[in-house]
């Protein structure tokens, strides 16, 4: 009986000890955001400005050139090695690339690069994110991390106009996409901009920055919060423009909507809304 109690205090000894090591393993992991995966053969930008090229895939590595913001380049091969800066993992890309006349080829790191690229009325509009920075926590006494996102108008070199704005982190970079829409109907607005990342699973949150561009300049608009679980509960946030169902001229409102469920099975909604006037050039809250 002593044989077998000491066997049983000694797998469980053994046990917690696994559990400790794997435990530490997760929290060192390095993993690459899904928004920075990108596909062999296709064509991608440099968003971050004077992105180092290497000899090889990793930051001790030799630099043998840098790239300009809107430098194209095309993927060679997607490299195992990954590098994670702040609330940034990506992994490290062979690129090709041509600088006048000259080709060549080199490492970088896919953090640098576009999450999403768009060309319009001779200019080329950038999403990317840029930095990690530490921002005073909203639910806690402390800081969390925060990533930082932008968008960039470029004429060839050139930037000829940016904004920047909060977005997701860890989960919420599944994925990201960036598209043009129209105006909206808004007086001077010659297109709208947007920007969205989201995760994959139930619970996490998916965010939308809608840029508004006008005589050279980027508007960024208040963001845009989507989070649900299954049934349970969901939280809707939306922007209606005057060319949607139950628009008004010259102004856009932002409506919120949130539903839970109760322990009875009731669901309960809320709804809100507030209505932001624009007069051609900027906006307000009415």
């Amino acid at each position: 009986m002593k044989q077998n109690t000491n066997m049983k205090s000694l797998l469980t000894v053994l046990c917690l000890l696994f559990l400790q090591l794997f435990s530490a393993q997760e929290e060192n992991m390095t993993y690459a955001d899904g928004v920075f995966s990108f596909e062999e053969n296709k064509t991608q930008k440099v968003f971050t400005n004077w992105t180092r090229v290497r000899k090889e895939p990793n930051v001790k590595s030799q630099v043998t050139d840098s790239l300009q913001t809107n430098q194209q380049v095309i993927i060679l091969k997607k490299e195992e090695a990954i590098l994670r800066l702040g609330e940034r993992g990506a992994n490290w890309y062979k690129v090709s690339y041509q600088k006048g006349e000259a080709v060549s080829e080199g490492y970088i790191w896919g953090g640098n690069l576009c999450v999403g690229f768009r060309n319009k009325n001779g200019y080329d509009f950038l999403f990317g994110l840029s930095k990690t920075v530490d921002r005073k926590s909203k639910e806690y006494n402390g800081t969390e991390k925060q990533n930082i996102a932008g968008i960039k108008m470029m004429e060839g070199n050139t930037l000829i106009d940016e904004v920047s704005f909060d977005t997701g982190r860890g989960e919420e970079l599944s994925y990201g996409t960036f598209t043009i829409e129209s105006g909206h109907k808004l007086q001077n607005v010659e297109l709208t901009l947007k920007a969205m990342v989201s995760g994959e699973a139930c619970g996490i949150a998916s965010y939308s920055q809608y840029v508004f561009f006008r005589d050279k300049k980027l508007i960024a608009l208040p963001q845009l919060m989507n989070v649900g679980d299954a049934d349970v509960y969901y939280h809707t946030e939306e922007f209606v423009f005057p060319n949607d169902k139950g628009g008004i001229s010259n102004a856009f409102i932002f409506k919120t909507e949130e539903m839970e469920k109760d322990d009875k099975d009731r669901e309960k909604k809320k709804h809100s809304s507030k209505t932001y006037l624009w007069d051609g050039s900027s906006y307000q809250l009415k």
